[in-house]
Order: C-alpha cells, then structure tokens, then sequence
C-alpha cells in the first residue's frame, strides 16, 4: 500500500491523534513539513490519501505553497485519492473547489459543542453520534464547494465540516491532544480570553479544564471518522487495476 502523506503547515501544528490512528492500525505514512521548506509533490498518484493540518497562516495569504497545495488537492480529487483536512486543511479544500474562504463572525476557540446534521449523508460519517463536544481555534471558515453535504455545524460557525465522496474536510480541530493543546495555549495566549470577551473565546483555564476526559470523548468521534475516510482509502486501494 502507498503510503498516507500529511502535510504540517506549523512547527506548532502536528498531526495529533490523526498519526495515532494510522500508527495503531500500522499504516505507512509520510509527514512532509512545509513549515521547514519541504516542497509540494507534483501529483497525488505515489500516494493512498493525502491529509492537510492547520496553521496560522490563512489559505488567502500570498504563500508559494499554498497555490501548489490547492493544485495537489484538485489532482488527488480528479483521481479520486481521499483528502482529508483540519482547520487549515479544510479551508484549502474548500478553497480548492471554488469555495470562498472569510473571516467568520466572531474567533472560535477552545471547546464548543458540534451538532450533527440528520441527512443520511452525516449518518454515513457519523454513525448514531447527534453531538459532541470538539476543540476549536480559528478566525476564518469556507464556504460549502459545490456538492458538498454538510456533516457538522457550531453556534458560531455553521459550516464545520462537509464530505464530497471520499473527502472530508473539517473545520474543528478533532485531532487534538493534550500535548498539542498545552502547547497552543502556551505560545498563543494573545488569542485566548482574559475576560469581557464572546462566549466564543475561551480563556486558559477553561481550555485545560478535564482535558484528558474531554479528549477520550473526542476521540470517539474523530476515529468514527477517521476509520470513514480510511475505509474510502482501503476501497481505492483494492480496486482492481
């Protein structure tokens, strides 16, 4: 099998839970690190699917990478190698199917709670699950591309995740840890609140709070989809030639 390959936009932003999920299951992958300098690959064919972390930056900046990295996720999509984004990732998607990426109305960050849509569509990815609790940090959000079927939404975001096929790409954050979380919080505490600020900010403290039950919980939910898309990349995979 081809192995997955991650792309970390981030020194700060790492694959998470999402390595965990294919290292588990001994599935080989590849962390290219454009943070560092690492360059684009040209296609999507060396690879079973292709998955795309988050960062700072904003998929609009005027960064070489990312018109390299929109052309990538159009060639995996017209060859039907799965994409799977966070944050970021799922920005570039969208972005890359035609969607507008924009400021949301208000910053999103720490835990929010993130409602299912009841098509079946959502039942596919989902399974029986109608909410759950997920991590959030971004001030921008896309719109829906063209045939998109909104799986996930937040009382300060409506669109936080959409499958078309085989990719899903996702605006919260579902492959946090801890060690990810503690690190954000301590290098980005500009962002978080320090009182009088939305209910959509939140501060250090309610960040941390029961991190690791809030984690276990989230992470029922993001193996549900994760094991999704890998049953897409499987399916691909043992297609006949």
């Amino acid at each position: 099998m081809k192995p997955i390959v991650v792309f970390q936009h981030s020194a700060l932003v790492g694959p998470g839970h999402f390595a965990s999920f294919l290292e588990a299951r001994k599935l080989a992958w590849r962390l290219v690190r454009i943070d560092l300098g690492e360059p684009v690959p040209a296609a999507a064919e060396p690879f079973s699917g292709l998955c795309f972390l988050g960062g700072e930056m904003s998929v609009n900046d005027d960064l070489p990478w990312i018109a390299h990295e929109l052309e990538l996720i159009r060639d995996a999509m017209a060859r039907d190698v799965p994409v799977i984004g966070h944050c970021l990732g799922g920005q570039l998607m969208a972005r890359a199917l035609g969607a507008r990426v924009s400021r949301n109305a208000v910053r999103e960050i720490g835990w929010g709670r993130l409602e299912a849509a009841t098509s079946a569509g959502a039942r596919e990815w989902l399974g029986d699950v109608g909410s759950f609790e997920g991590f959030h940090w971004h001030r921008e959000t896309f719109a829906l591309p063209a045939h998109a079927e909104p799986l996930l939404s937040s009382a300060f975001c409506a669109n936080q995740a959409f499958a078309i096929g085989p990719h899903l790409g996702m605006q919260c954050h579902v492959e946090m840890t801890a060690p990810l979380i503690e690190s954000w919080v301590a290098h980005w505490p500009h962002d978080l609140a320090h009182g009088g600020e939305a209910a959509s900010v939140q501060g250090r403290e309610a960040v941390l709070d029961a991190l690791d039950a809030r984690l276990a919980a989230m992470h029922a939910v993001s193996e549900r989809l994760y094991a999704r898309w890998l049953a897409h990349v499987l399916a691909r995979v043992q297609r006949p030639a």
